[in-house]
């Protein structure tokens, strides 16, 4: 749709200035599409437009998911709210697998990648910290590569290691709600976070639901939905996660902290896009981070699909959907339309 957008209608740069522009969004930790978004503001207008594009992307989904977010806390106990979410649950299990699959066939570029992203499976399974997983695989990657080609170039790479050295004390232990531990932990994930924003769900999980017990694995499924039915970037999951911890405040709070390092990272990456791109050292990273990234969603879609795949109609809907999807190639949004309904007349009906 950018492309489209910024490319053919409105002709504010040429398709090869748009592909650096994607390029250098991959290459740094964050949301790819907000980012993008920024780069293409920046680069039109300097930091005015870098904060506008950025803006302007971002608020609209999060007054979206704010709404939600207060009906869900108010009426989400209701009988017809529970049927709806009963209905969309294991649809939105099988969106998430379709992106697996979807990513893989673009991540997993050589058998030696395969053999990392089922380490890094296996890893998660072990509960690894997922940051450790991420970085792990991400060196160990830069490492084999660096002993075939007998390179020493590693400079590229020592940002990425020490930012996430810099950021894990905050996904340590126990803590109790406040304001200033949920901007912490968003702005970690925000900082480090590489690949699809489905990762996100890896990080929420391990920290809110199982360190923290601050949100429950419905809680979380819900958040997931709602971040599926509702236009915008999938890191507004946050405002979603924050308004039901803690009202309006924490949604802000939690907005701010996973959005906040993306435009830094792309002030300052912006200059530096050629040299980047044509680091070889900095592709294998990525590729490393990419796999192991695969591994933690399929390990949370596993731990997710269990809550929500609970009978057999909800195995029904998570099997046809994913049929749907795979064969058929349809807008997933339709198809969780389709469980909201089947799910709030299945409701009704007992």
């Amino acid at each position: 749709m950018m492309e489209d957008e910024v490319v053919r209608r409105r002709k504010w740069m040429t398709r090869d200035e748009f592909l650096d522009l994607l390029g250098a969004a991959n290459l740094i930790p964050g949301p790819n599409s907000t980012e993008l978004a920024i780069h293409i503001g920046h680069r039109q207008a300097g930091w005015p437009g870098l904060l506008v594009a950025g803006s302007s992307f971002i608020l609209p989904a999060m007054l979206i998911v704010m709404s939600f977010a207060w009906a869900y806390v108010r009426y989400g106990s209701l009988p017809q709210v529970a049927g709806i979410l009963y209905g969309v649950k294991p649809v939105i299990i099988a969106i998430v697998l379709q992106a697996l699959w979807s990513l893989a066939r673009t991540a997993i570029k050589s058998k030696f990648l395969a053999v990392v992203g089922l380490v890094a499976v296996i890893l998660t399974f072990l509960r690894i910290h997922e940051l450790l997983v991420l970085f792990g695989a991400g060196l160990a990657v830069v490492l084999a590569r660096t002993i075939v080609r007998r390179s020493k170039d590693l400079k590229s790479l020592v940002s990425a290691p020490a930012l996430a050295m810099l950021f894990q004390a905050s996904g340590g232990g126990g803590a109790a709600f406040g304001l200033w531990p949920l901007f912490l932990f968003f702005l970690k994930v925000g900082a480090i976070l590489y690949g699809s924003g489905y990762v996100l769900l890896a990080f929420i999980r391990a920290d809110l639901v199982e360190r923290w017990h601050w949100l429950t694995e419905t809680q979380l499924l819900d958040a997931i939905a709602v971040g599926q039915v509702t236009p915008g970037p999938v890191f507004t999951t946050a405002t979603f996660i924050g308004y039901v911890l803690g009202g309006t405040r924490a949604a802000v709070v939690a907005t701010l902290g996973i959005f906040l390092p993306a435009f830094f990272f792309v002030a300052v990456s912006g200059p530096l896009v050629p040299r980047i791109r044509r680091s070889a050292m900095a592709g294998a990273f990525l590729d490393g981070v990419n796999v192991a990234a695969l591994a933690l969603m399929l390990v949370v879609t596993y731990q997710l699909g269990r809550a929500a795949v609970v009978d057999v109609v909800t195995l029904a809907l998570a099997l046809i959907s994913a049929f749907i999807l795979f064969r058929l190639r349809i807008n997933s949004a339709w198809l969780i339309l389709a469980g909201a309904i089947v799910g709030w007349f299945l409701h009704r009906a007992v």
